[in-house]
């Protein structure tokens, strides 16, 4: 039930959209750490698109990347990202002035940057992280990688900067006001209504814990969030089912094969992941670190990994927990197929 059920919410099975926004805005965010394999994860869940209709989403502003919910990149729609922020701020914030102290960085920095980096971007529209790196060091301000993501996460919570147009294939910044019009703010509750109908709706079945981790909520906000929203929801013991769907909800075609990119929402958008990975294969999926790895879905477990193709190839390989496992060969030569169309390796 657990697993059929997710499959259809997270459009892994009979998905709804086309376009590219729609989908994120359908998912509430997708964490998105590496910029190329994140893409993947918003093409392997439409009906139908290639990377190009992904970067015009991304051109245009339609979806934006930046530190939200929790102090990690994510996908946004465009028109969430204010309330989203409203929410997470000032916990992102507080855990990156944390991350910031073993350098001795002080208030005044921080807003001597924000200064800094609001200018050049007024003058500059969008800049790569090296080229406002190369702005605050002309300022003689210290600027190694770890002090320059600092600046620029704080720049982020204060709704200064969001992601801009892509510069020779590399991620930019650009000023958050100038990518998304200023919008009337949501009453805090209604923003807690938001976020965890998005989650329900989009990763179902899960528990309070689960939406605990994928919100970054404290539980109290958690536990308020769901409880507003409680009319929507189907409980069945530890979880919560959004009445999209029902309990005994199954998939009729089997044999679904994916071959899921790092970081993807069907395993890091849960605390408890068991019902999907045998707990000895953990490992083999994500390290204690916070690494995911590209693994295989079948039929909603994961049962093994594989590496994407070398630079000028097309050649992916795959390995499997279990080296007796028996599936058609045909599902996993068109699980490759979908990836090198989308990703624009073969045309």
């Amino acid at each position: 039930m657990i697993t059929d059920i997710r499959l259809l919410s997270q459009q892994l099975v009979n998905p709804t959209y086309n376009s590219p926004a729609e989908l994120v805005k359908w998912m509430g965010a997708l964490q998105a750490q590496n910029y190329e394999m994140s893409k993947w994860a918003i093409g392997i869940r439409l009906k139908s698109c290639n990377l190009n209709s992904i970067d015009e989403a991304l051109l245009q502003g339609k979806i934006i990347r930046m530190h939200i919910m929790r102090p990690t990149w994510h996908f946004v729609a465009a028109e969430d990202v204010r309330w989203m922020l409203q929410l997470s701020s000032k916990r992102i914030r507080s855990a990156n002035e944390s991350f910031g102290k073993q350098w001795n960085i002080t208030e005044k920095t921080y807003s001597r940057c924000n200064r800094l980096i609001e200018k050049a971007l007024e003058e500059y529209q969008n800049m790569t992280k090296q080229e406002i790196g190369t702005v605050l060091k002309n300022y003689g301000i210290p600027t190694d990688i770890h002090l320059l993501s600092r600046y620029l996460t704080r720049a982020e919570t204060e709704g200064i900067i969001c992601s801009g147009i892509d510069k020779n294939g590399k991620p930019t910044y650009a000023l958050l006001n100038k990518r998304i019009p200023p919008t009337k703010a949501l009453h805090h509750d209604e923003a807690l209504s938001k976020l965890a109908t998005a989650y329900f709706r989009s990763h179902s079945p899960a528990s309070l814990q689960d939406f605990v981790w994928w919100s970054g909520l404290t539980i109290t906000e958690a536990r308020k969030a769901i409880s507003n929203i409680e009319h929507d929801l189907i409980q069945d013991k530890k979880l919560y089912i959004h009445n999209t769907y029902t309990i005994t909800q199954t998939i009729k075609s089997k044999n679904i094969l994916h071959l899921l990119p790092p970081f993807d929402e069907y395993l890091i958008s849960y605390k408890d992941r068991t019902s999907v990975i045998e707990t000895q294969h953990h490992s083999k999926a994500f390290n204690t670190f916070g690494t995911f790895y590209p693994v295989i879905l079948y039929n909603g477990k994961i049962i093994g990994n594989w590496n994407r193709p070398p630079k000028g190839k097309t050649t992916i390989e795959t390995s499997f927990f279990d080296p007796n496992i028996s599936i058609n060969r045909t599902l996993i030569e068109t699980a490759k197929k979908r990836y090198l169309t989308v990703m624009n390796f073969i045309r």
